[in-house]
């Protein structure tokens, strides 16, 4: 590669910025020049003409000499000797802050694992919002290390453009830089996959050698058309990039000679209405192809970019795509949000498509201030950097930007969360749809809602966008936390009456801050959630009355007042479990049947005194070893059965059997073994049955037809 000296980039800078701080850029590339004396690329180059290319890329977006200067020493501080308060010396505060922003995205491991990457990521948009030249200069720091990458190891390559392809191409896209991401993408493919990439510039050699110079005649085609309206413009035309072929082809499940639109074509005119009249010029002389028509000057991007796209039937029946858009739009379109920093003249370029960075970030952080936890926050970015738009109209006629493949939905909570978390249904275009149908640009959306409606679980597999899914689980957790705490308030009520005492506001507080939770409400929550179990919310305030006490108690030996030569089985009418009051009755060949104090299987034996047992339950914690049987009626609904089980499952409690005693249309009758702990794990199993809406009735099963 051939060395760009001091003057060589002067001179790049001078082009756009006649301006310049010549010295300052002189000092810089001399300072860096010193501090990487001696080092060298894996290539064999001396390590700065990376730096070198790095500034030179970012003159081709005639960016400031601010960050001119922070490519220059950008690896300084990480590689060097150098220290930040030098750079504040010697190139001022603003350089320094850029050096030291694009130090630490360096360090950044934004392909680590899940988590660390998500933390990572929250890390990158925070260096963004500080300055947003210190991205600019990692985009160029990255696309250059991607040219050269073939002096890396193979293993490091990979890594790389895996990287490269999940994160900095879409990210340069997100930005408006969309050059610079098929650039990166193509780079990228090249590494991940060389067979595809070779295969594809194979098949267009073979088509040119075929067809001739598509590309030069559909262009005087163009010229042609323009000349004859009289409209002044510049026409180019170019092969899309094999990357964007091959991912049309594993989009659509085309092979090469089925693809159509593999070449694209730009019109740069000298003003908007022109801009109209050129597409009516092609449209007259083209056949346009339905649904691929967009008009993002009318309704531009977030990061500023406005164009005419359509899709036409060209020579010989040929789609070709055509990007129609001024000489300031094309600028906007070619550095993105980067057009804010463009100089021309000496002077900030005043653009008036160039999007204001802060308030691009302020949208893009909006996207992500939802966001819970890390996973969530990962999940958020992605969808926002990765997603093309859609633009759709509501009643009124304002216009709502949505990623492409979002749903009513997804609309609805873009609207407000209000609207999406009572939305019962949807219109588009004045026609009922399912609420999972994919929204398409132009179409009007209109929301039904109801009073009383809440999001449901199964709407997180509908909508797309971050904002959607966080309002949505939002509601899910808050939903289930006044369900777990009205459940809880009842396990507390029965545990503490156990002992003798009252679950009191006062009492539960105390708990709260012994278990070192935040309030009584989240006992509650927990309590109900079986997050935590009530034994031990009793133990926490009074440790002598712990129903709980004591080692696990083993099912041989759960009753007490059995002399060693006796063994016992509980009786299946009432299947007594520990808490309740129990009695023994002896039969001959049989041992002792334990029955609940209450059976009234016992109303037969009060003649026969000499065969009752005092007995009483071994204090201590009991395994869940006592069956019993739960005669419960839900509702004939799909998934209902399953998230009855899940629910019992979630109460730690397993189902030992499950018999279906009678069906009807609209509701099931079932008897469902239950394998408990004691009363109380049996009181907390019915009362979270009982508060499922899919519940209609459930009572303990005593029969007295089954034999003791």
């Amino acid at each position: 590669m051939q060395k760009i000296d001091v003057d060589d980039l002067i001179s790049l800078v001078r082009n756009y910025n006649p301006k310049t701080n010549e010295d300052a850029l002189r000092r810089a590339y001399a300072y860096g020049e010193r501090m990487h004396e001696g080092q060298f690329r894996q290539s064999g180059e001396p390590y700065f003409m990376h730096p070198v290319s790095v500034a030179a890329i970012l003159t081709e977006m005639r960016l400031d000499d601010a960050t001119i200067i922070t490519a220059l020493l950008h690896d300084t501080i990480e590689d060097t000797k150098s220290t930040y308060s030098e750079l504040v010396e010697m190139f001022g505060t603003d350089v320094a802050e850029l050096v030291d922003g694009v130090t630490k995205l360096t360090n950044l491991q934004l392909s680590s694992s899940e988590t660390r990457q998500a933390e990572n990521f929250r890390k990158l948009f925070m260096a963004m919002s500080k300055d947003l030249r210190v991205i600019l200069v990692k985009l160029a720091d990255r696309l250059h290390n991607m040219r050269t990458i073939r002096s890396m190891r193979h293993e490091k390559q990979v890594q790389k453009a895996r990287e490269t392809m999940d994160i900095y191409a879409p990210l340069a896209g997100r930005m408006g830089m969309q050059w610079m991401r098929e650039e990166l993408e193509d780079l990228a493919f090249r590494v991940l996959n060389p067979e595809g990439r070779n295969s594809i510039i194979r098949r267009f050699i073979t088509l040119q050698r075929e067809t001739g110079d598509v590309i030069h005649r559909i262009t005087q085609d163009i010229r042609t058309e323009l000349a004859r309206e009289g409209i002044e413009a510049d026409v180019f035309g170019r092969a899309k990039k094999p990357y964007a072929i091959w991912r049309k082809m594993q989009e659509k499940g085309q092979g090469f000679s089925r693809l159509s639109d593999i070449y694209g074509f730009r019109v740069i005119t000298t003003s908007e209405p022109d801009c109209y009249r050129v597409l009516g010029a092609i449209h007259r002389r083209w056949r346009s192809v339905p649904g691929r028509f967009k008009d993002y000057i009318s309704q531009p991007k977030s990061n500023g970019y406005r164009s005419i796209h359509t899709t036409v039937s060209g020579r010989d029946g040929k789609r070709v795509e055509v990007q129609i858009r001024t000489r300031q739009m094309h600028e906007v379109a070619e550095a993105g949000v980067a057009a804010h920093w463009s100089y021309r003249d000496g002077v900030r370029a005043e653009n008036p498509f160039a999007v204001d960075p802060a308030k691009w970030l302020a949208a893009l952080n909006e996207s992500f201030a939802n966001a819970e936890d890390h996973d969530e926050f990962l999940e958020n970015v992605k969808l926002e950097m990765y997603a093309d738009q859609v633009f759709c109209f509501s009643p009124k006629g304002e216009v709502v930007k949505l990623p492409k493949g979002a749903t009513p939905l997804d609309y609805a909570y873009a609207i407000h969360t209000r609207i999406g978390d009572s939305c019962v249904g949807a219109k588009v275009d004045h026609l009922r749809v399912p609420l999972w149908t994919r929204l398409k640009n132009g179409q009007s959306v209109e929301i039904i809602t109801a009073e009383g409606q809440r999001p449901q679980a199964t709407w997180l597999d509908i909508v797309v966008t971050g904002r959607a899914k966080a309002a949505i689980r939002r509601s899910l957790r808050e939903e289930d936390r006044e369900r777990f705490i009205k459940l809880g308030r009842e396990l507390a009520r029965v545990a503490f009456e156990h002992v003798g005492k009252k679950a009191t506001d006062k009492a539960l507080k105390t708990a709260a801050r012994r278990l070192g939770l935040d309030n009584a409400a989240e006992v509650l929550a927990r309590l109900g959630s079986a997050e935590l179990r009530a034994g031990e919310v009793v133990e926490a305030l009074y440790p002598d009355l712990s129903i709980e006490k004591g080692e696990e108690v083993s099912a041989e030996r759960a009753v007490v007042g059995l002399s060693p030569e006796q063994r016992f089985t509980r009786a299946a009418c009432c299947q007594p479990v520990p808490g309740e009051r129990i009695v023994g009755i002896t039969y001959r060949g049989r041992g002792v049947v334990v029955h609940a104090i209450d059976c009234p299987a016992l109303a037969e034996l009060e003649n026969q005194p000499e065969r009752w047992i005092d007995l009483h339950w071994h204090s201590g914690k009991h395994p869940a070893a006592h069956t019993v049987t739960l005669n419960v009626t839900i509702r004939n609904d799909a998934g209902v059965l399953g998230r009855i089980c899940t629910l019992i499952g979630e109460q730690k409690a397993n189902i030992s059997d499950l018999h279906f005693a009678d069906r009807k249309p609209d509701f099931y009758r079932l008897l469902i073994d239950t394998d408990l702990r004691d009363v109380e794990h049996l009181h907390t199993v019915m009362t979270a049955l009982e508060a499922e809406s899919d519940v209609a009735e459930i009572h303990r099963d005593r029969d007295v037809s089954r034999k003791p």
